[in-house]
């Protein structure tokens, strides 16, 4: 009997350092000192970032070139539009003519046409646009992946949010092996992250841009991606390879 409940103090006495372990761990993980949590705003955004589109980091989608976009002038249908932005980020309208859609927001360009039609033509014109395609911030899932392709990026989106685009990771994937695949400053970089960290909320929640490719690890599987996993052996830092 006293050898039982010696056993049972030993369970509750190693459940207990279990739990003051985990909080210790969240503490240092929203502190910022845990080695795990690292700062992706701070390793530099993709050289994809542009004033003709690209994604910037906010919270709002920012249009870029060859999204399709639905113009409407409430009460004058004869301004309206569907138009697709061009490379360099243009779009041209009736009236008013070239307008720099790329780089701005859905309601800072309502407002940009807005300011141009009431310049001269119109007073108090209310403006709506609709982002009908979009096509110039996209992400590359592959590898151990449900739904591997190419998916659309329509505002800030991390890189939980991204591979749930793709159905998650299959029952193969390594999930402590997701490499992002980036180009920085004219660079191929990469870094590895573990799923099971950022879940567990022992790691953060990386940000992913427009171009990026995410690529999960098979289990098991000897694949090229081992010689990027072996190479970068700290999670969550973007390395040249």
């Amino acid at each position: 009997m006293t050898l039982s409940i010696l056993r049972t103090l030993a369970v509750l006495m190693l459940s207990v350092a279990l739990v003051a372990c985990g909080t210790s761990t969240s503490q240092s993980v929203r502190s910022g000192t845990s080695k795990a949590v690292t700062a992706t705003d701070e390793l530099g955004e993709p050289d994809t970032r542009a004033d003709s589109g690209a994604y910037t980091g906010t919270s709002e989608y920012r249009v870029g070139p060859q999204d399709l976009l639905e113009i409407s002038v409430f009460q004058v249908n004869d301004l309206n539009r569907t138009v697709r932005v061009n490379s360099n980020g243009q779009i041209s309208l009736p009236l008013i003519g070239v307008v720099q859609a790329g780089g701005n927001t859905v309601p800072e360009l309502e407002a940009l046409i807005a300011e141009k039609l009431s310049a001269d033509y119109l007073q108090a014109p209310q403006v709506s646009v609709f982002v009908k395609e979009f096509t110039s911030q996209r992400v590359t899932l592959e590898g151990a992946i449900a739904k591997p392709g190419i998916y659309p990026i329509t505002g800030r989106t991390s890189l939980l949010q991204a591979l749930a685009m793709g159905g998650g990771p299959s029952e193969l994937a390594n999930l402590q092996g997701v490499v992002v695949f980036r180009v920085v400053d004219g660079k191929k970089m990469a870094a590895v992250f573990d799923l099971k960290q950022i879940r567990a909320g022992d790691a953060v929640d990386p940000q992913i841009y427009g171009d990026d490719i995410v690529v999960i690890d098979q289990s098991g599987a000897k694949t090229g991606l081992r010689r990027v996993l072996e190479t970068i052996p700290v999670f969550n830092l973007f390395r040249v390879y």
